[in-house]
């Protein structure tokens, strides 16, 4: 659950017309806001006051923006986009029928899987919404144990890591599908010393 305290529940439904008309889109992002969203709503606002926080931030606001989709394969760009273009920091609570799926955008756009309704969780941790932030982002964007096991480690250190090892993942796989297609002897050779070379930059990464 996103356990957010009373305090900064909005539940405000925003129009879509007018919530992309003060946006700088392309025609092509104006079309899918049509053809992929239902609904936008503010879910909740977190600010100093409102979470009774005593700490100053350079963050002045953090909004808990849902978005209810037509379709659960929508265009991600359409998230960017507004979050690049708000001054507030925005996460992103995407629902597809009863599933549901998580967004921030920290210099890019991170999503968790989707799951369940019930199976989504947040929970504010820190003392200031600089802290908050960092780790709303964290907990929607690192899900590799090595980094989860140094908490304490700065967050953009922490999305390094992640990112890497989430384009090693991938290019193992990619390369995996490649050794079982390819039909030559010494393109497959090629591919598998270049499969195990990314699983030992992955296992240096996450077992070093």
């Amino acid at each position: 659950m996103i356990d957010f305290p009373a305090s900064t529940h909005v539940g405000k439904r925003l129009p879509k017309e007018a919530f992309y008309q003060h946006l700088e889109l392309t025609n092509a992002l104006k079309n899918k806001f049509v053809s992929d969203i239902e609904q936008i709503a503010v879910e909740n606002t977190l600010t100093k006051d409102n979470l009774n926080l005593s700490k100053d931030a350079a963050i002045k606001e953090i909004m808990l923006l849902s978005l209810t989709l037509k379709k659960q394969n929508f265009d991600a760009k359409i998230a960017e986009v507004i979050a690049r273009q708000n001054p507030h920091k925005l996460v992103f609570l995407f629902g597809y029928d009863d599933k549901r799926q998580l967004a921030v955008y920290h210099s890019k756009l991170y999503r968790s899987e989707w799951g369940n309704a019930d199976k989504v969780n947040l929970i504010l941790s820190g003392d200031n919404l600089d802290s908050i932030w960092n780790d709303l982002v964290r907990q929607v964007a690192i899900h590799s144990e090595c980094i989860l096991r140094h908490p304490d480690a700065p967050i953009d250190e922490q999305l390094k890591i992640q990112n890497e090892i989430n384009n090693l993942s991938k290019l193992i796989k990619k390369t995996e599908n490649a050794v079982i297609k390819e039909k030559q002897p010494k393109q497959k050779f090629d591919l598998y010393t270049r499969l195990q070379k990314y699983k030992e930059q992955l296992n240096e990464i996450t077992n070093g």
